[in-house]
Formats: structure tokens, C-alpha cells, sequence
């Protein structure tokens, strides 16, 4: 499973206790320097990281559960990255798309065509961050249809610009104080199968009749453009929809001339076993937003679709000034050849071969686990109070992750009510790294479930 994918060694080193004296100086200049509202999870500042394995200021060596939150699947610094971007570099670094194009933008385009679910003709383009995309994704459907109501979803999360913000359902932190958002979003209910009233046998038809139901009766169906779904939730905590629901709502979109999105930002780029989490339901989406994972730790994002809805737009009505830049463009492509060459979809389902038992199994010894879920190296474990409640447990979630950081395991928490420990490692981490990250896990929970 683990292929030599960095100079940095493989292994978990603590030199001192984490963080280490001077990530806390660094903090400290953080604290004078860097707006608050920008958080940190981890305190821990990086001068290395190559596999599974981050290096921080003291010489710790981390095993890195986050991806930086899914964005280094191939590794980091992997090394046909580092070799496009060298080259890259050195020929020239920017001159705007929209002014003096250049092929390595077209050669991810046209990767994008061929990668994204459907053998359709599809037309792509390129922007810097997972929310333009989703954006650009809203223009490019309410232009084609020339209808403007959005359906998103209870626990989606779409990003931080105003529109996105509209999108996104959870409040704190994303979107408290920062009022009023964009018009013509309206929410729909998530075929959660964990917490669906009656049971996650029906939850997929109930589901499904309780949107129809409830876009008839509060928008109608042609007001709808879009209606944008993430085909696993990321910051919503990895809720897998139930199976049947998602290939519903896209068929039920095609009967009302309705674009169905799928955001594909985190689970993208064989994150979930699949080239697209859409795949795993044989759901061919209208329109695919992509980021993240896609450009080896670079700003890239995209927005890839049918070309009848692309090609809708006006010249001139899509782009930006950095979109597409030729530096993150041949990293993409480079980092695009790796998951290729390395077989990173195989890799994630080596992945979750090595951890979804392992993870089930501390569901049996800890009833603090409520439900255990996910596909390939997209996973996640839900905690509650336990003795037969499922209400959410957000204080033993942070104090599992802070254990957990305390032993050099760097994990992430996520869902709406700030209960969920969701796992990202880079999709060339070693079974090695795996498991002892998993020790680390069932120490934690020994110690405070």
C-alpha cells in the first residue's frame, strides 16, 4: 500500500509536547498579526510534510488524518507535483486566462471532461476556490433556465462568500453575524439515515416525498434553476445519504427541467473509492463543482457540465483574474497523472478496508458512538451521550480530537452540531500510519468515553 511518496520519514516522532515551544511563539505572533476570526485547529506550525507524515517547527512528525481537509489526497509535496510546478514556474507564472490564454488550462479542462460522470459533451471552467465554483455553478444554471430559486439541503455546507453562506446550513461559525444573505435559497430535508424519525430503512422515500412535497408547495417547480447537493456531506459531518435518494432527486430534476449539481469539492478526486462520489449511485449530475483534492495542495477550483448549459453563458459572463492559473493548472495535471499512476482509488479503498472495521468496532465497545459511516478514505464516526440516547455529544468530540492532538494524531471534527470525528488521510499514507492512528483513537476513547 505505501509507495515512496516523500523524503519525509513514515513514522510518529514526539521531540516535545504538542504543540512545542515554538509553534507557541509562532501562535503568539499569530494572535498579533492574523485576524481572529481566522481559527486554528491545531496550533502546530508546519515546515514539512511529505506521505502521511507533517513535520512541525519543534521536529515533531504528526500522522495527518486531515489532507489539510481532503486537498493533499496525493500527498503532500507529492513529486510529480513539485516537478510540474518547477517547470512551470520557470516558464512563466500568470497572465490571465481571460487576456493571453495558454494550453495547460485547456489540458485540465479537457482532463475534467473526460474524468466527470456522463459520456455527454461537457464544457469546463477554472476559478481558485471551492465556493466560486459553487457560484459560478449557481450563474451557469439560473442563466440556462432563466429561473432563479436554488434547493439546497439541511447539514450542506457550500462555502463563505454571501451566496454560498446562503447555502450552507449551519450557523456557527459560518454564517453568524453575517446577514443577509443572497435571495432564492431554500432548504430541503437530508435523507440522514442516522438520525431519519422512523428509522433509515424509510429514509430514502421519506425522504424523498418530503422534498418534493415541500419544493411544490413553497417554490414551485418551475421557479427551480438548481438544486445542488454535496453526494456526501463534508462539514455537515459526513452524512452518506440513504441509497436511492440522491439518483431520485436527480431524476426527478430531469423531469422538471431543474440543474442538478453535484459539489464534489471534498469528495472528489478519488477521495471516496471513485473518480466522483456520484459514481457510486450511477448519478449523472448536470453540472460538477470540483476543488480541493483536484490541484495537489494549489488553488484550483472548477465548474464542469453538460455544454448546452455551459455554453448558455454570454462571453465574458464566466472567469476571473487568477482563475485557472498556469501554476495550479500543472498541478493538477500532474496531480491527476498520480492518482493515475498510484491507482489513489484503489488506494482509498484499501483505506477504508483498514479502518471502517476498525471504527465499527470501537462502535461496539463504546455505545458514545452513535453511528460509524462513510466510503472509502472519506469517514466518520458520530458521538452522542450513549445509554440509548443519540443526542449529539459535541464536548466529548473536542476533548477525543484535542487527545488526540496531544499524541501527534492530527484529526478534524465537523457536523451541524459539532459532534462528528471525520478522517482524511492522504491516499498514500501507510497501513502502518493507519493503524496507529487508530490506536491513538481507542486510547482516546478509553480515556474519556
Amino acid at each position: 500500500m505505501e509507495t515512496e511518496v516523500s523524503t519525509v520519514p513514515q513514522h510518529r516522532l514526539l521531540r516535545t509536547e504538542i504543540p512545542g515551544p515554538r509553534s507557541q511563539e509562532l501562535q503568539a505572533r499569530k494572535r498579533a498579526a492574523v485576524a481572529s476570526g481566522v481559527g486554528t485547529t491545531l496550533p502546530v506550525y508546519i515546515e514539512g510534510a511529505g506521505g502521511g507524515i507533517l513535520v512541525d517547527v519543534d521536529g515533531n512528525q504528526l500522522i495527518d488524518f486531515g489532507s489539510g481537509i481532503a486537498v493533499t489526497s496525493v500527498g503532500n509535496s507529492a513529486p510529480r507535483v513539485v516537478e510540474a510546478v518547477r517547470d512551470q514556474v520557470g516558464d512563466f507564472t500568470h497572465t490571465c486566462f481571460m487576456v493571453t490564454p495558454y494550453e495547460e488550462y485547456l489540458a485540465v479542462c479537457e482532463a475534467l471532461n473526460e474524468l466527470t460522470p456522463g459520456t455527454h459533451a461537457k464544457r469546463s471552467a477554472l476559478f481558485n476556490s471551492g465556493a466560486e465554483a459553487v457560484e459560478n455553478a449557481i450563474k451557469v444554471a439560473r442563466h440556462a433556465t432563466g429561473r432563479t430559486a436554488v434547493i439546497a439541503f439541511d447539514h450542506a455546507y457550500h462555502g463563505r462568500t454571501n451566496l454560498t453562506m446562503a447555502l450552507t446550513a449551519k450557523s456557527m461559525p459560518y454564517k453568524h453575524g453575517f446577514g443577509p444573505f443572497a435571495g432564492e435559497v431554500y432548504r430541503a430535508p437530508m435523507a440522514y439515515p442516522y438520525r431519519w424519525p422512523t428509522g433509515p430503512e424509510r429514509c430514502a422515500e421519506e425522504a424523498f416525498a418530503a422534498f418534493v412535497e415541500q419544493v411544490h408547495a413553497q417554490v414551485g417547480e418551475t421557479n427551480v434553476a438548481a438544486v445542488i447537493v454535496e453526494p456526501i456531506q463534508g462539514e455537515g459531518g459526513f452524512i452518506v445519504p440513504a441509497p436511492g435518494f440522491l439518483p431520485k432527486v436527480a431524476d426527478w430534476c430531469r423531469q422538471h427541467g431543474i440543474v442538478f449539481i453535484a459539489d464534489e469539492i471534498q469528495s472528489g478526486f478519488c477521495r471516496t473509492g471513485d473518480w466522483f462520489a456520484s459514481e457510486h449511485e450511477g448519478i449523472v449530475p448536470d453540472l460538477v463543482t470540483t476543488a480541493k483534492g483536484m490541484a495537489g495542495g494549489l488553488p484550483l477550483a472548477a465548474v464542469t457540465g453538460r455544454a448546452e448549459l455551459m455554453d448558455a453563458v454570454h462571453g465574458g459572463g464566466l472567469g476571473g483574474t487568477y482563475g485557472g492559473n498556469p501554476v495550479a493548472c500543472a498541478a493538477a495535471l500532474a496531480a491527476i497523472e498520480t492518482m493515475r499512476a498510484e491507482d489513489l482509488n484503489g488506494a482509498a479503498k484499501r483505506i477504508e478496508a483498514v479502518m471502517l472495521p476498525r471504527l465499527r468496532d470501537l462502535a461496539v465497545s463504546y455505545d458514545v458512538i452513535g453511528d460509524v459511516r462513510g466510503r472509502g478514505a472519506m469517514l466518520a464516526v458520530e458521538l452522542v451521550q450513549g445509554g440509548g440516547s443519540t443526542q449529539p455529544n459535541p464536548a466529548l468530540t473536542a476533548r477525543i480530537s484535542a487527545a488526540c492532538h496531544r499524541e501527534g494524531l492530527v484529526t478534524l471534527t465537523a457536523g451541524t452540531f459539532g459532534n462528528v470525528l471525520r478522517f482524511l488521510p492522504p491516499l498514500v499514507i501507510g497501513e502502518d500510519l493507519l493503524n496507529e492512528g487508530l490506536d491513538i483513537i481507542e486510547a482516546a476513547l478509553a480515556a474519556h468515553a
